[in-house]
């Protein structure tokens, strides 16, 4: 599977959030500042998601050979993860 160059960016830049979550934790911040760096994290993630569902979901499932009817199930299921982390 290869993930675009924009996929990998935005999971490095989450990566570099969460490292800046632990400084603040480390530095004793604020509880706001750091629920606001965590909400900043949450969102990227879900970005990040997004753009690895939308061009890569269907190219994944076909080149695992499955049949068509089972790509729909597939499908429909990755649906039903997407929605409950929402």
């Amino acid at each position: 599977m290869r993930y675009s160059k924009s996929v990998k960016h935005r999971i490095a830049r989450v990566d570099g959030q969460l490292a800046g979550v632990v400084r603040m934790l480390e530095g004793g911040r604020g509880c706001e500042d750091v629920v606001a760096q965590l909400s900043a994290v949450t969102h990227a993630l879900d970005r990040a998601l997004g753009v690895i569902v939308s061009e890569n979901l269907e190219r994944c499932l076909q080149e695992s050979g499955a049949p068509e009817d089972e790509i729909e199930i597939k499908v429909k299921k990755m649906i039903e993860l997407l929605m409950k982390t929402e």
